[in-house]
């Protein structure tokens, strides 16, 4: 399948049919990891989970780098 790239008001959009959003079941409200290799664009559905997940690791690296500083500051 080729699909070519459409302005969107001042962004660019893909189109992504409807028997493709059915067969993976994604939905408008669905969020994506989107990441590249370099010559490819990978657009990857994200779990909410996973999503939580991430957040409190990257929360957990910033306490555990800048938590005394934090602390600190909100004295």
């Amino acid at each position: 399948m080729t699909k070519r790239l459409i302005q969107h008001g001042n962004s660019t959009a893909l189109i992504i049919d409807k028997p493709i959003l059915d067969m993976l079941n994604l939905t408008p409200e669905t969020t994506f990891q989107l990441s590249t290799d370099g010559k490819n664009i990978i657009l990857s559905p994200q779990n909410e989970k996973f999503q939580e997940k991430d957040i409190l690791q990257s929360l957990e690296k910033i306490n555990k780098k800048y938590g005394k500083i934090l602390k600190k500051l909100s004295e």
